[in-house]
């Protein structure tokens, strides 16, 4: 659905709690990696108390999503060479994973090692230490793959789900 007016918003801000924060040996930011899977120590998401009982559900071996809010991350950039690549053409941060962006909403997709009453241990989790992390979420499988037993038809009749069986129509 297209808008025809500019919508403005009743708040142009938004409050957002840490959960936690991240442990890690990663302390510098020009040297951590770009992206988690190019060399990323072990790291800890520590939770604060009063979210402790939100990740009592979580396992190893799991595969989550860590959303963190990259603190030292500039607010007032557009563009970037990707990667820090003079040789590559400006790019909008959107179409970048930069962390100098509007708001600098980390996306981490990780794997839990270890759970701990307070704090689960992740692989390829590239923020440095003491980075806030905003949420966790799972990272859910195509449709198809999932054990979904009520869904939305789409309006073109793609294939959808219904009781968990794969449904073509």
């Amino acid at each position: 659905m297209r808008r025809t007016a500019v919508h403005e918003l009743d708040d142009p801000t938004y409050r957002l709690r840490p959960v936690g924060y991240v442990e890690s040996p990663l302390t510098d930011r020009a040297d951590a990696p770009k992206q988690g899977d190019e060399g990323a120590p072990l790291a800890r998401v520590v939770f604060r108390p009063e979210f402790c009982e939100a990740a009592g559900d979580l396992q190893r071996g799991d595969e989550v999503l860590v959303l963190t809010w990259l603190h030292q991350g500039r607010r007032d950039v557009l563009s970037v060479h990707p990667r820090g690549d003079m040789n590559r053409s400006r790019t909008g941060v959107f179409a970048t994973r930069s962390p100098d962006r509007p708001n600098p909403i980390g996306l981490h997709a990780v794997v839990i090692e270890a759970m701990e009453d307070d704090a689960i241990t992740v692989h390829n989790l590239e923020a440095i230490d003491g980075t806030p992390v905003l949420d966790i979420k799972p990272i859910l499988r195509r449709l198809h793959e999932r054990n979904v037993t009520d869904f939305h038809r789409l309006p073109d009749g793609e294939i959808g789900i219904v009781g968990g069986e794969r449904s073509d129509g």
